[in-house]
């Protein structure tokens, strides 16, 4: 048997629920982080690999206990060369450079504007942490795996070599293999079911908000990030622009009032309820992601270099956010300008090229002859998964503030302080 340790906040299985995913901030500040490394767990739950799906943190951070616990280790990456991920970027470089084991790295990013210029600030610092990181992982693999050619053309700026940075995308998008099958698309009157996801710190999305929140009275927001999970579970919200009256970022909100906000805190369940709806749009690509791995169409908001990257690279439907220039910008209209034929067209030719990568790993993977996803996805639909929380339900109830979740949740809050 091979012991393959993937990153991840929690395992495919298990179900905590959202009193304790708040608390604990088991979803690393965005629920996104769950979907990458979801996918990777089915991915490379073949026969003949036991799967250790955890966070790297404490004893996981160890070079000891991982080399003993672990034959692989593979990291599923979102944008993580950034300056505020760079703590836990140099800690990842610590660990890998302790380790004489291989090292996968499955879809990394870089962060910069929509417009592709990265911020130079703490551009050297950023630069040197990365440089760290990724040398690590070539001296324990072929290559490393990135969003798009956005960060494959960063790293060759590093001087890295090209032929040892593969674009592969998001590991998400390959959850079910080849298969991105989407339903029709109707046309969208105020009678449709829209889902509208969206970054609470961009402004930009407040006129839009309140645009299509008017128009269509059957649009959800579809909430992801731990603020907003605390806000819904009682609790005040503290993430930023909690002033703007156009965000929803507060219980007087139209959308928060109304009861048209939810969130998910597992992906199946996630992915489930976000196919019942016609259409999803906004600014979160792993919430548009999970509208498509339900079927549902789906269409991007760019509003930075890590949404563009991957929104080009997969071909999803997608706009430059601030090139709209003060213009509405109207659900059925983006929706009747959007064509699905690249992104459903050419997945294969890109699941092929994500197959490769992790063939040249030597990772066993569920889509090699004679493998399979069936274990996986058995173990998944037994497992009994909490449902929504929607904004305006009874809230469950809150837990004494001398239990040790009051404790995690301070720590929590006082750790998201100290971050932002």
């Amino acid at each position: 048997m091979t012991n393959v340790f993937v990153r991840s906040y929690l395992s495919a299985t298990q179900h905590p629920d959202a009193r304790r995913v708040f608390d604990e901030n088991l979803i690393g500040n965005n629920l996104g982080n769950l979907l990458y490394a979801y996918a990777a767990e089915r991915q490379l739950s073949a026969s003949g690999n036991t799967i250790i799906a955890r966070a790297t943190r404490g004893k996981a951070l160890q070079p000891e206990w991982m080399q003993a616990k672990a034959d692989h280790l593979v990291i599923p990456l979102a944008n993580a060369f950034r300056w505020s991920f760079l703590k836990r970027l140099d800690g990842l470089s610590e660990l890998i450079e302790g380790l004489d084991i291989p090292v996968t790295v499955l879809g990394v990013g870089a962060q910069a504007g929509v417009d592709g210029a990265i911020k130079h600030e703490h551009g050297d610092e950023v630069d040197a942490s990365v440089k760290r990181f990724v040398a690590a992982v070539l001296e324990r693999g072929p290559s490393i795996g990135v969003r798009g050619e956005f960060t494959r053309d960063y790293l060759v700026s590093l001087g890295f070599p090209d032929a040892a940075v593969d674009v592969i995308g998001c590991p998400s998008l390959f959850l079910r293999g080849d298969d991105l099958t989407l339903h029709p698309l109707p046309d969208l009157t105020p009678e449709s079911r829209i889902a509208l996801n969206l970054s609470p710190y961009v402004a930009e999305m407040g006129p839009v908000i309140q645009h299509n929140a008017e128009r269509y009275p059957r649009l959800d927001y579809v909430a992801q990030d731990i603020d907003t999970l605390g806000m819904l579970l009682g609790e005040e919200y503290t993430g930023s622009r909690r002033n703007d009256p156009l965000l929803p970022t507060g219980p007087q909100h139209p959308l928060i009032q109304g009861g048209r906000t939810w969130m998910a805190v597992n992906p199946p369940t996630w992915m489930e309820e976000l196919g019942r709806y016609d259409f999803s749009f906004g600014t979160r690509i792993h919430g548009n992601i999970a509208a498509l791995l339900g079927g549902t169409p789906a269409f991007v908001l760019a509003h930075d270099s890590r949404t563009l990257e991957l929104a080009r690279y997969h071909e999803i439907p997608h706009l430059d956010l601030r090139s709209v220039d003060g213009a509405v910008v109207d659900a059925a209209t983006i929706a009747a300008e959007a064509d699905y034929g690249p992104a459903t067209a050419n997945h294969a030719e890109r699941f092929r090229r994500y197959v490769a990568y992790l063939d040249r790993h030597h990772l066993k993977h569920v889509f090699a002859p004679g493998e399979s996803g069936a274990d996986f996805d058995a173990a998944v639909a037994a497992t009994s998964y909490p449902p929504v929380v929607r904004a305006g339900q009874p809230l469950p109830p809150a837990p004494a503030a001398e239990s040790p979740s009051a404790w995690r949740r301070l720590r929590s809050k006082v750790g998201a302080s100290l971050r932002r």
